[in-house]
Parts: C-alpha cells; structure tokens; sequence
C-alpha cells in the first residue's frame, strides 16, 4: 500500500505540474520506437506496471453491465490557469476549487489533457480526440472523467484555449485573462461508463477510479490538426485487457 500510495502522489505531481516524466528524473519515454508504449515496462523499474499490471488503462469499452449509478457529483468553478505542451501532451492546470464528488469522497481537478486518436475505444470504435480531467484526493487517489470528440462544429472550449496553444515541447503560457468555465468541456448528457484502470502514461498506476461520457461532443477538424501539429505525433496508447475486470454503465 506504501507503494502505490507514493506512485499516486509521484503521478499526481508530475501530472499537476506540467513535467515530463524524463525531467523528473526518470526515464524517457514516448509513443513509438524503442520507448514506444509495447517497451514503458522494461525502460525503468518504476515503469513495471505497464506491462507486469492486471488493470490497464486505456481499454475497449464493450459489454458494459447496466446499473442504476449515481450522477456524477461535479462541481466545477475555477478556471484554467495554464496550457502547457510537455511534449507527450498539451495539458491545461487548473487552480483550486473545482471538486468531484463520488463515493463518498472529494477529488479536486487537478488538470485535463488531451489525446488523438482517442485512447479508450467503444466496441472498438476510437474517435479523433478525448480530453481526461484529472482529478486528486486528499491521499493522492485518482479519478479520471473522460470526454470523447467527434468531428462536427468548432468547440467552444477548445477555441479559447487554442488562441494560447502552445507548439513546442517545455513551452507554456498563463490562462488567466482566458475565459474558460471547465464544465463547458463537458457534454450536456452525463451518462457514463465506469470501470478501474490506471493511469496511461508511465508509470502506469493502477487504482484509478474511471469515468467515460457515454455521450461525446465536438470538434473541428482543424481543432484536433491544430493539437496534432503542437505535440507532432499521435499520442494514444493502445487499448489494454479488460481481464477480470467489469465496465458498468448507467441503465
């Protein structure tokens, strides 16, 4: 418990912070290649759960049981305070004060980050984007709400976001004369999909509490070109097995 406690924590402030894994003192680590995501397991011994874990994210979201789940609990009030580019993302850090509220706990937003093609699948179909918001409890346990993006009319949010897009890795900008209210990523219905995973990039740790939007919404081409061109490679991992696990949904 010591251990993944501490993974939670490391995981937590690399992603709140906007660091690469590398520039923490870690090894490097990418999308393709030598350090692409079939080798995160055997590049350092703190990557071991990529490939030695029973509960892998993302993965194919098919055969979901009904249940009757309790709405999200998402109370979402401050804006996004800066867009970095860490070279395997572009990723947005919120300041305090926006919760989400799910078994009986309390996660604060800590940040989304984007990904194309989508990581998590639906009966093996990926859409051109998905946005995960990252959120954090009070002893470093994880929660991940994520999006998927269709191809259709500009997003809003996206929009105000990209005007500051940063395009080079290390590269990052302030958003706080951006308007941006972080519950407009959101879409308007909020049925979901929940299962346990973990967290997509290295180090992988497992114990992440897991919800998908059932319900996707837009994005323009160029949207999600623009992302592209900024971090210069795709950047989803592939699906992982399901194995023992079960995906609910609501009924």
């Amino acid at each position: 418990m010591k251990y993944f406690f501490f993974q939670s924590l490391l995981a937590a402030s690399v992603l709140v912070s906007g660091q690469t894994l590398a520039a923490s003192g870690q090894a490097e680590w990418g999308y393709s290649g030598e350090t692409g995501a079939s080798h995160w397991g055997q590049l350092d011994p703190k990557f071991a759960t990529c490939s030695a874990g029973k509960n892998q994210s993302p993965i194919d979201i098919k055969d979901a049981v009904e249940a009757e789940l309790k709405p999200l609990k998402l109370a979402y009030t401050s804006a996004p305070n800066e867009i970095v580019n860490n070279g395997h993302t572009v990723q947005v850090n919120i300041a305090a004060g926006s919760k989400l509220l799910v078994d009986g706990k309390e996660f604060e937003l800590k940040q989304y980050h984007f990904h194309t093609p989508s990581e998590n699948k639906v009966s093996g179909k990926a859409y051109p984007f998905e946005v995960h918001l990252v959120h954090a409890d009070a002893q470093g346990n994880l929660a991940v709400v994520g999006v998927f993006f269709e191809y259709g009319e500009s997003n809003k949010t996206l929009a105000a976001l990209w005007q500051q897009l940063p395009t080079q890795a290390g590269e990052s900008f302030p958003l706080k004369d951006v308007a941006v209210n972080v519950a407009d990523i959101l879409p308007a219905e909020q049925d979901y999909y929940r299962f346990t995973g973990s967290l997509t990039t290295p180090p992988c740790s497992e114990g992440v509490r897991w919800f998908v939007m059932q319900q996707p919404v837009s994005a323009s081409k160029q949207q999600v070109a623009d992302f592209l061109a900024a971090v210069k490679h795709e950047n989803a991992r592939p699906v992982q097995h399901i194995n023992a696990r079960q995906v609910i949904k609501n009924d």
